[in-house]
């Protein structure tokens, strides 16, 4: 389910949303990606292909399913029950503004 996504997202980038190169490395479950998202593109990289990201993100495959196709919005209680995990949250909904989510 979440491998799907990650596969559509090149295609969904709003270029522009992103003025400087940003990093995100997400572990999903047992997956690893990293985004590197800029004004104009998209590049997604199996595993963590950097030493410093922007942003980590851990959660499950289920928070992620419910966060991108089900348009939840995460809240302050699922950060502090480690439902979802990130050294820097702030940039978590430009990443979703950047696909138009």
């Amino acid at each position: 389910m979440h491998e799907e996504i990650f596969k559509k997202l090149q295609k969904n980038y709003k270029k522009g949303v992103f003025k400087v190169p940003t990093t995100f490395c997400f572990t999903i479950d047992d997956i690893k990606k990293t985004l590197t998202l800029d004004a104009e593109s998209c590049t997604i990289e199996d595993g963590v292909t950097v030493a410093d990201a922007d942003c980590v993100c851990k959660t499950s495959a289920a928070m992620f399913n419910k966060i991108w196709n089900d348009g939840y919005r995460p809240g302050l209680m699922d950060f502090m029950t480690g439902a979802i995990t990130s050294n820097a949250p702030q940039l978590l909904p430009q990443l979703l503004s950047a696909f138009s989510k």
